[in-house]
């Protein structure tokens, strides 16, 4: 298991293009309601990588999906995805201003909407099913969970850190890091798709 799953997983997730919903759900917080909100979302967002990486072949299976299948399908998701990125939209973000209000006025948004969709939405869970069908023995496995604690720590920066990171980058900086990212994920979205089409047809592999 090489650093592509990871660096893959960090252009997804992209915490840094968050922090800006980071600042907003938490406004008025307490500093122990925020460290709260920080400590749940990552160790949810570790728990979602991880609960795809060693379960999200079985779910392939029990549904009778070919790998090859959903890797075309997961790769149109994650250029979709680079394609919002290089909008310079969070790859993940699907809520609206309706929804924004209504999860400002919850007690907890940890989960939702922070952790999911924001955070770990559709394309991370797909990434990380794909990425799982690579991996030959369990200790390759655990290492892929274990990327999610990577993702997990750099959230729980990125978020504890979020007020001085938005006044330093500003919403520009932000942007420019996410396009960047974004540029990253379509090139891996289109060898993950192209890989799942040389499957599906062999005659493309000439």
């Amino acid at each position: 298991m090489d650093l592509k799953p990871l660096v893959t997983l960090l252009a997804i997730v992209n915490p840094l293009a968050i922090v800006p919903f980071f600042i907003h759900y938490t406004m008025g917080f307490s500093d122990e309601q925020r460290r709260r909100t920080v400590l749940i979302s990552s160790f949810s967002a570790f728990a979602v990588i991880a609960a795809s990486a060693l379960l999200g072949l079985q779910i392939l299976d029990f549904f009778s999906i070919s790998l090859a299948s959903f890797q075309v399908g997961g790769g149109m998701l994650l250029l979709t995805s680079a394609l919002a990125m290089l909008n310079a939209q969070p790859a993940e973000a699907k809520t609206n201003q309706a929804e924004v209000d209504d999860a400002s006025s919850r007690a907890s948004i940890a989960v939702v909407p922070l952790t999911i969709p924001l955070l770990t939405g559709p394309a991370t869970m797909s990434t990380v099913v794909i990425y799982a069908d690579q991996a030959k023995t369990l200790l390759q496995h655990v290492a892929l969970a274990g990327y999610g604690i990577v993702v997990a720590l750099a959230t729980a920066v990125c978020f504890t850190l979020a007020e001085p990171i938005a006044r330093v980058l500003g919403k520009t900086g932000i942007n420019v890091m996410t396009r960047l990212m974004g540029l990253i994920l379509a090139a891996l979205a289109v060898e993950v798709m192209a890989t799942g089409l040389t499957k599906l047809f062999p005659a493309l592999a000439g």
